[in-house]
């Protein structure tokens, strides 16, 4: 596909990060892992991944130089600039810090404090799960209450920017979504047919298809 979108994949040198970009490979985009500030700023969308720990996540991203670059494409992204898509630990360090890690800013594109799920029988919450959506974008040609794949112990507050939840022990917020801005608490690279779904769906986003 010689038009497709070029993705970047923030290498903050966290995690598993390989596992997103051969999942954005996979439904047809030009996706790469990269730290060199012109490739992301010439990239025609972002993904942002995080896996372990909000701290260790947000202490990377600052070590690795990157912390700016990612706060100013989010917040363009939630004002309906470029895509930028959020994955797990991704997704919790948009908001303003963690119970966590006490103490340290998250980048502050949404309000509030991921925290504790506190009624949960098991942590972390390590399985799939049923989603309640909002009918967002996000998951446009996916099945209804469809199934997608969780590690975590912490999880987002619930607000208007929530566009699908999950319930374990409570009602948790797997998924954000301001304008461009798109976020889940899941791993849509793990989620199977779904997550693929939830991908494209971001590839055409990025396209100026949405």
């Amino acid at each position: 596909m010689t038009n497709a979108p070029v993705i970047a994949v923030l290498d903050y040198g966290i995690g598993n990060l390989r596992s997103a970009q051969k999942a954005f490979e996979h439904v047809g985009a030009k996706a790469f892992l990269t730290n060199q500030e012109d490739l992301i700023l010439n990239a025609d969308a972002i993904v942002l991944p995080g896996v372990g720990s909000f701290g260790r996540c947000i202490t990377a991203l600052q070590d690795s130089g990157l912390e700016e670059i990612t706060k100013a494409a989010a917040l363009d992204a939630s004002r309906g600039g470029r895509p930028f898509l959020g994955i797990c630990v991704g997704l919790q360090m948009l908001f303003s810090g963690s119970e966590e890690t006490p103490g340290l800013n998250g980048l502050g594109i949404f309000e509030g404090k991921v925290s504790l799920l506190s009624d949960a029988e098991k942590l972390p919450q390590m399985q799939w799960n049923s989603l309640s959506s909002k009918g967002h974008m996000m998951f446009h040609d996916t099945r209804e209450d469809p199934w997608v794949y969780f590690v975590h112990s912490y999880a987002a507050p619930i607000a208007s920017t929530t566009v699908a939840t999950c319930t374990y022990g409570q009602e948790v917020c797997a998924a954000v979504a301001e304008k461009n801005l798109w976020a889940t608490q899941f791993h849509p690279e793990k989620s199977g047919e779904t997550g693929l779904q939830i991908l494209r769906n971001f590839l055409h986003l990025a396209e100026g298809g949405i």
